[in-house]
């Protein structure tokens, strides 16, 4: 008997249910206890207010699936900016595929491959029918921590490859740690910390008498009740500086310290933190510090006419 025929067509609100399902299995090859809910999905169809600066910029979007057996095995969500003045030089004009998600072929999914292929001849030519000045490419899902193009999706890298999107852009470290293995919080003579709103969270400075020396920012916000279903317990660092003056003098772990205590009387269990995979020293520290690599994403992929 033949395969059931694969459809690609525009997302329909009676999807939810199974795209979220199929963005949850790709979350949770990326993330540790994390899941969104389906009204997370449905929002992030519609605009993607974290991404204040670029969504605004946004002209027209649109989600695409293919179906098999009633089934949806594989979905893109498109985005074209618009080519105002106003929209920055490097997304002006600019056609993105903003994430693509497909089963990888199993027994029950013999022919995700193709459906994967057919959805992304799909994208391409819708991006051609925008007629942008660039093509894109992404991974980031409306989940804490997945963006970029996650390595641990080895079938989607095939198929942006395969579609001839060339990554073109910088590849950034995730690590994470238990709040229960940060440095633990002992007193330093003559320094004090002074916990305040920062530009990306809740700001631990560390003073002595000569004033600031450095200061790190925890963001416990990631997670917001009426959209995500199981991401609490789960922060990121925003910002960590310490002044060149006192690096080496332990400070970096001192603030760490304070950080983690914070975030366990919030029901913090795991800190987030994202390096350039070029700066060694600094993923070494956070490594001394009680992180380990939750994985590699790569940013930044463009379509390249073959």
């Amino acid at each position: 008997m033949p395969a059931p025929a694969l459809t690609v067509r525009p997302f329909r609100r009676d999807d939810r249910d199974q795209l979220t399902e199929l963005v949850n299995q790709h979350v949770a090859a990326v993330v540790p206890g994390v899941s969104v809910s389906v009204n997370t999905v449905l929002s992030g169809l519609e605009r993607q207010p974290e991404e204040f600066i670029t969504d605004p910029w946004v002209g027209e979007r649109i989600t695409l699936v293919a179906e098999q057996r009633r089934s949806v095995v594989a979905a893109a969500h498109l985005l074209r900016h618009r080519a105002d003045g106003d929209v920055g030089e490097h997304f002006r004009d600019a056609g993105e595929i903003a994430w693509f998600v497909f089963r990888p072929p199993a027994s029950f999914w013999p022919d995700s491959d193709e459906a994967a292929r057919l959805l992304m001849s799909a994208c391409l030519a819708q991006l051609a029918r925008w007629r942008v000045r660039v093509r894109y490419a992404d991974g980031g899902l409306p989940a804490p921590l997945v963006y970029g193009l996650p390595r641990n999706w080895p079938h989607i890298r095939a198929l942006y490859e395969g579609a001839g999107f060339r990554h073109v852009g910088g590849t950034e470290v995730v690590l994470i740690a238990r709040t229960a293995d940060l440095p633990a919080c002992a007193p330093r003579p003559g320094v004090t910390v002074e916990r305040t709103l920062g530009e990306c969270g809740t700001r631990f400075t560390a003073y002595d008498d000569g004033g600031a020396l450095g200061f790190v920012e925890v963001d416990t916000a990631l997670a917001r009740a009426e959209r995500h279903s199981r991401s609490a317990g789960l922060a990121d660092i925003g910002n960590l500086h310490v002044d060149p003056a006192h690096e080496g003098a332990g400070l970096e772990g001192w603030l760490l310290a304070q950080a983690g205590e914070w975030l366990r009387l919030c029901g913090v269990d795991r800190l987030a933190a994202y390096e350039t995979a070029g700066d060694g020293a600094a993923i070494d520290r956070l490594v001394a510090a009680g992180f380990q690599e939750l994985t590699r994403t790569d940013r930044g992929w463009e379509h390249r006419s073959r």
